[in-house]
């Protein structure tokens, strides 16, 4: 496969911004992290229910489907706010 050299070079990060971005790279992770993990609490507070009994005891593929829905959606929102 045939990768266009502009789009190439546009993933080179010069050594003496490698740090930067990674600190920043770091700090993204770890807020996706923490929205995810807060997300997550609010399924399980607002469900009626137990969230990991429904899951693994019972496994009720529907109820894995929508938390997996909502975390995708939590990660295009966290992925478009940090591109601007």
């Amino acid at each position: 496969m045939l990768i266009h050299m502009a789009a190439m070079q546009a993933l080179v990060v010069p050594l003496e911004n490698l740090t930067s971005v990674l600190v920043s790279t770091l700090v993204f992770v770890v807020l996706g992290i923490i929205i995810f993990a807060l997300a997550f609490l609010i399924i399980v507070k607002a469900s009626p229910f137990s969230v990991r009994k429904e899951i693994e005891e019972d496994q009720n593929i529907a109820l894995a489907i929508v938390i997996g829905a909502v975390i995708i959606g939590i990660a295009l929102i966290v992925s478009a706010a940090i591109q601007g």
